[in-house]
Order: structure tokens, then C-alpha cells, then sequence
């Protein structure tokens, strides 16, 4: 271990304060959930701020290793953490959340207080632990673990429907990852370490590939959601709590998808290929279905929960488009998804509040009583559906680029999906803010107060900045993304794209590029 551990120090910051809040009043518990919340939010802007970028920097950063126990060439546990871009990327989409959510729980939830806030600090642990574990179990822990706190909160502080929602969420995603262990122990008894750098350069065979990859698929596929694994969500959605609902959307369904592009293909490369009909069938399905199921839904959170399938799927392309567009545009969507959907919720929690109904027709004509809410509501609809300009767009169009240099076909699906969550999320807003405003409690509703204004603010900056200006994100990742592309170039798919009339095909052009570029060297 080298220098100051502060992957440790950000894991320990809600580690105490979840338990300093099992032992406060109701009001302190907030204050400290807020207070280590906007701590670990400090030392992730620290963190990024000293992420070292450019060709000469190490892939893996700030990183610390102790032996916890086992012999080196067989199953050990390391209390071992490390970052590359794609984790700095998603520790920062985790701590810049949970403040939010600890804001927007705070007039809310008024139930059992201390241990609604200890819960949500243990969320906030497991996530980065997640994205920050070098250790292979170490990354199973973390990663089983988030099951818990989510439990408790859909469980407890969840809606009328909310032990079945719970009790489906935790089996669905509990189940998938029971194959995914006994993966793990194979790998590391054949590899001989359980260290995840190590893994990544290590060459399984081809035929065990293809087991270890449906392994992973088990446990990654129910976790994005991708379809058909997705019925938990919605329920999930329904029944959480406005905050629970921000951490689900924002940051958990990210698991899976940073468990494809940790584990899947750099891991196994070949078998990513060959199973890519099955992902990019997959995610055309959702993104189709799941746009045309969200047209009818009458409950706002369940429109918002199925766009999440769609978009999830979008990255899913991206991912497996084996190229650094496809790669890039896949990590970007899956930030700009996890702050567009998190405010999304909150905009539903905001309306909710008031009138305690989430039903569509029960509102109308928002835009004249709520002004300031229907601006931001309008924005945020926007950068989902992928105005230029916003986050949004940005992802998609590099997610879909990279697939249609691997198929026509299939980035012409994807677009028709994208197409498919403007036409919902426009119509979802026009039920709501526009219309005539003939309902009285409907008229009584107050515009967005300032502690309200504080949480969606924030989250429409970022996703502005993220739209005008993506390579501040892009450029700690850039040569985290060479890397795979490089790793899993071997077994790229050919690309049925043809070429412009006149020019090279974009193989002849990368490898006549490739020819300048060594002969200049």
C-alpha cells in the first residue's frame, strides 16, 4: 500500500456515520447522513481532481492491498482497491447522488429516521466498494451486499405493495448471482489469483470461456435490467420511496452493466463475441418493447422505470459494439442515465408529495400554478430523449455509432427506440404540465421550494456540462477504453457496414492509419 488510503477513508466515512445514526435522534441521524454524505462527495471531487490522465499514466490508481487471508496461487481475500477511469467515472455518479437523496428524504420520511439514513450510508458504502474492489470476492461482497440496504428500504419504507416488491427484487437479483460465485472460485483456482487486474490480462480457453461468460450473463443481465429479466423493476420503482427510487435508477443499475465491461469482455473476450447476437437481440427487444409498454402506462414511476430499460439497453449496444465509440458512448449514457433518471424521480417525488397520487390523469396544467417545475420537469424529459445539447445526447449517438459499425441492422432498431422514448416522455409531459387546470387540489399545488430547487439543480448543471462539453468525462477514461478495445480486438466482430463510394473500408482505413502512424514513429 502507497500513500494515503483514500478509498478506505471513503468507505469508512458512511461506514461510522451509519452507526452513529443507529444512536441519534431522528433530526441529528438527517445532519449526519448529510454531513458524511458531502464528506465522501469532497474526497471524490479530490479524488478525481488528483486522477492522473495522458498515455504516461498507470491504468490503476490510489491503489491498496492487504492479504486478509489465504496463500497467494489459490482462494485468497484481499482488502484490495484500486481505481481506473470507468470506476473514478461511477465513485463520482455514487457520491454526488447520495447527498441528494439524504435532501430529498428530509420532510418525506418520517419513520424510524435513524435507521432510514443508516441504510442508505451502507448503500453508499457498498457502491464504491463495487466499483473501487480489485479482489474478486472482495467485488462479489460489495456487490451481493447492496442487496441488503435496498431490501430494507423498499421493504420498510416502500409503498402498500412494497414486501412483495422487495422479496422480488432481492430474489431476481440474489438468485442470478449464485452461478456468477461458482464462476469465481473456477477462475481463481485456475488462475491462480483472485486479484482482477490480473484476471483481465489472464487467456481462459475459448470453451470455458463460453461457461464463464453465461455465468457472469446470469447475475449482470437481471441486475442492468436487460429484457426479458426486467419485470422486477417496475415494482421496484413503484413501491421505493422517492430517494430509494434515485440510488435504484441512478446508481445500482450500473452494476451490471460495470460488471460486462470489468468482467465480460475483457475476461472473455471470445465468448463476448459469440454470444453478441444474443446481447444485441436482447437490448432490441427492450429497446422497442419496453418504449411501446411505457406509451400505456398510467403510473409516472413505471414510465420512467421502463425508459431505464430502454436506455440500459442502449448501453448494452454500445458495449458490445467492441470499438471505442460504442465503448465510450455506452459509459456515457450510463451517467447521463443516472442523473436524468434520478431527477426524473425526484420530479415525480416533488408532484407526489403534494397530492400523494402518482397516477398521470390525476394532474394536467402544472405549467401554470408550478412554473419553476415545469421547466425543470421539461429539461430533464429533454436530455432523456437526447436533446443536443444534454447528456444524453452525447451517449447515444456514440453508442449508436460504434453499433452501426458493427451492424445496420441493429442500430436501426436502437434509433427506433430512441424515436419510440421521445414519443412517451413528450406525452407523458403533456399530460401533466400542460392542459387546462380544472382540478382544485391540483390547483393548490405550491411551485418547488428552495430545499427542492438545491436537489435538481445541481443535477440539470451536470447533465448541461456533461452535453456541452463530454470530454472532461471522456478523457479520465480514454485510455481505459484503448485498452479494452486492444484487449478484446482479437475477437472483434466483423462489421457489415459498407463502405462510402470512393473510400476505404473502415478496416483498410484503421489499418492504413494504424501504417502512417508506425512509419511517422
Amino acid at each position: 500500500m502507497t500513500g494515503f488510503p483514500i478509498l478506505s477513508v471513503m468507505l469508512a466515512v458512511p461506514a461510522v456515520a451509519a452507526v452513529l445514526c443507529l444512536f441519534a435522534s431522528a433530526q441529528n441521524a438527517r445532519w449526519i447522513a448529510l454531513v458524511a454524505t458531502l464528506v465522501d462527495f469532497a474526497l471524490g471531487i479530490w479524488l478525481w481532481g488528483n486522477f492522473q490522465t495522458g498515455p504516461d499514466a498507470p491504468q490503476w490508481q490510489f491503489v491498496e492491498s492487504v492479504l486478509v487471508f489465504g496463500k497467494p496461487g489459490g482462494v485468497t481475500l484481499s482488502w484490495a482497491f484500486g481505481i481506473d477511469g470507468f470506476a473514478l467515472m461511477l465513485i463520482m455518479l455514487s457520491v454526488f447522488l447520495m447527498p441528494i437523496c439524504i435532501g430529498a428524504s428530509w420532510k418525506a420520511v418520517q419513520t424510524r429516521v435513524p435507521e432510514y439514513m443508516a441504510a442508505f450510508l451502507a448503500t453508499e458504502l457498498l457502491m464504491i466498494g463495487t466499483f473501487a474492489a480489485q479482489d474478486l470476492f472482495l467485488f462479489y461482497i460489495f456487490f451481493e451486499g447492496g442487496l441488503i440496504p435496498m431490501f430494507l428500504i423498499i421493504g420498510i419504507w416502500g409503498g402498500a405493495n412494497r414486501i412483495y416488491a422487495s422479496y422480488k427484487f432481492f430474489l431476481y437479483t440474489l438468485l442470478g448471482s449464485l452461478v456468477m460465485l461458482i464462476a469465481m472460485l473456477y477462475m481463481a483456482l485456475t488462475a491462480g489469483t483472485s486479484n482482477i487486474p490480473a484476471l483481465m490480462a489472464y487467456d481462459f480457453p475459448a470453451h470455458v470461456q463460453t461457461w464463464l461468460w453465461l455465468a457472469f450473463f446470469c447475475s449482470f443481465a437481471v441486475k442492468m435490467p436487460m429484457w426479458p429479466f426486467h419485470t422486477w423493476l417496475p415494482d421496484a420503482h413503484v413501491q421505493a420511496p422517492t430517494a430509494g427510487s434515485v440510488v435504484l435508477a441512478g446508481v445500482l443499475l450500473k452494476l451490471g452493466s460495470y460488471g460486462f465491461l470489468r468482467f465480460s469482455l475483457p475476461m472473455f473476450p471470445e465468448a463476448s463475441a459469440q454470444f453478441i447476437w444474443l446481447v444485441f437481440g436482447l437490448s432490441a427487444i427492450a429497446v422497442i418493447y419496453t418504449s411501446l409498454v411505457a406509451l400505456v402506462q398510467s403510473d409516472m414511476k413505471k414510465v420512467i422505470a421502463y425508459s431505464s430499460v430502454a436506455h440500459m439497453a442502449i448501453v448494452t449496444f454500445g458495449l458490445f459494439a467492441f470499438n471505442q465509440q460504442g465503448i465510450e458512448g455506452a459509459m456515457i449514457v450510463m451517467l447521463s442515465h443516472g442523473l436524468v433518471s434520478a431527477a426524473l424521480f425526484l420530479c415525480v417525488g416533488v408532484i407526489y408529495d403534494r397530492l400523494h397520487t402518482r397516477e398521470i390523469d390525476r394532474y394536467g396544467g402544472l405549467a401554470i400554478n408550478m412554473p419553476r417545475y415545469a421547466v425543470l420537469f421539461l429539461f430533464f424529459t429533454m436530455a432523456s430523449i437526447g436533446l443536443p445539447g444534454t447528456s444524453g445526447f452525447v451517449g447515444e449517438f456514440l453508442s449508436l455509432a460504434g453499433t452501426y459499425k458493427v451492424s445496420t441492422l441493429y442500430a436501426l432498431l436502437g434509433t427506433t427506440g430512441i424515436i419510440l422514448g421521445a414519443a412517451y416522455m413528450l406525452y407523458l409531459y403533456r399530460r401533466v404540465a400542460f392542459g387546462d387546470l380544472t382540478k382544485d387540489d391540483v390547483k393548490a399545488m405550491p411551485d418547488l421550494e428552495t430545499r427542492e430547487i438545491w436537489l435538481l439543480a445541481p443535477i440539470a448543471a451536470v447533465t448541461l456540462w456533461m452535453g456541452v462539453y463530454p470530454e472532461s468525462f471522456l478523457k479520465p477514461m480514454r485510455a481505459d477504453v484503448v485498452r479494452l478495445v486492444e484487449r478484446v480486438n482479437r475477437a472483434a466482430p466483423a462489421g457489415d457496414s459498407l463502405p462510402t463510394p470512393g473510400k476505404p473500408a473502415a478496416s483498410e482505413g484503421a489499418s492504413a492509419t494504424a501504417s502512417a502512424h508506425g512509419e511517422a514513429r
